[in-house]
């Protein structure tokens, strides 16, 4: 069953047009990963599903109802997360369920209920009398999910919902992300982690508003690029990339932290021009693996090959 319908989704603000007739579906329970650059849609798109922004053109469907006719329903249908919780820091834990609870009109034995749920799937159970203002940033990422998943909704949306916390609190934060979602709550997700998104059952990925790509993560690494990558590490990265710009047979690189991943027709000939080109400039290398596309290798080359 398929909880989010989307069909020719268009938002233009005067001549600029900031979603360019997207569409996709996402299935009940499913975690579904929207990646982009910033600007690059994502939030004007969940905007609209969240009835919060008027389309342009186009229709969309959430939980079943109308994002245009239907918005009220469509609100008490969803829960919604951004990186920027949207927590009350002189409330304790209980303090905040409470009010979003009464927000979202639960009676009061379904809120205790609720929050005997919520405190306990985010572990956060001896911590209900906490200000949250005391509250970590793990914490604070626990609470502001249990606040948007209290009144039990069908989906759930996570705007960049782990930026700023660290990547122990991260992976924590993705069970819970699992457990929601094997309990049948459909999760659409942004992140700029696109080591993240490898959890995610579906991808699509979007660009100055135009869906680009879509598919499983193994799906997207495997349809995409079909040359080998070369992984290299050497004594400067930089230089080396400056370097072997006007090769030929380096087709596409790019930087990942100290790292080089160069898309190459052939492995053996590519280590030894690599071996040579660098080695006549004085480049010490220290590593050449062979490596499967990350999903950052998948992104990049689409979009060079889109503005090409």
């Amino acid at each position: 069953m398929k909880t989010i319908e989307v069909k020719n989704l268009t938002k233009k603000f005067g001549a600029f047009t900031a979603v360019d007739s997207v569409s996709f579906d996402v299935e009940q329970g499913q975690i579904f990963g929207f990646l982009g650059a910033n600007g690059a849609g994502k939030s004007t798109t969940i905007r609209m599903l969240c009835g919060l922004l008027a389309p342009t053109s186009g229709e969309a469907k959430v939980a079943g109802f109308d994002v245009l006719t239907q918005t009220e329903q469509v609100k008490r249908s969803i829960g919604y997360m951004s990186q920027k919780f949207s927590l009350y820091n002189d409330l304790t834990v209980e303090e905040n369920l409470n009010f979003f609870g009464g927000v979202y009109g639960l009676s009061k034995s379904k809120l205790e209920e609720r929050k005997t749920y919520a405190l306990g799937m985010s572990h956060l159970t001896e911590e209900r009398s906490r200000l949250t203002g005391t509250l970590s940033a793990g914490f604070k990422q626990r609470l502001a999910l249990s606040c948007s998943i209290i009144h039990e909704p069908k989906v759930v949306f996570l705007d960049e919902p782990t930026g700023g916390v660290d990547p122990v609190m991260r992976k924590s934060f993705w069970e819970l992300i699992n457990t929601l979602s094997d309990e049948g709550t459909t999760i659409l997700v942004t992140t700029h982690y696109l080591d993240e998104a490898e959890f995610c059952n579906e991808i699509i990925m979007i660009d100055s508003g135009k869906l680009v790509a879509r598919g499983s993560p193994h799906e997207l690494k495997t349809e995409y690029i079909k040359v080998p990558i070369l992984e290299v590490e050497c004594s400067d990265a930089n230089a080396a990339m400056a370097l072997l710009s006007n090769e030929k047979w380096a087709l596409e690189m790019s930087l990942f932290g100290t790292a080089l991943h160069i898309q190459v027709n052939d492995t053996g000939s590519a280590t030894r021009e690599l071996q040579r080109v660098l080695g006549e400039h004085g480049i010490t290398i220290s590593r050449i693996d062979s490596i499967m596309p990350s999903l950052e290798d998948v992104f990049i080359h689409l979009i060079e090959k889109k503005a090409a």
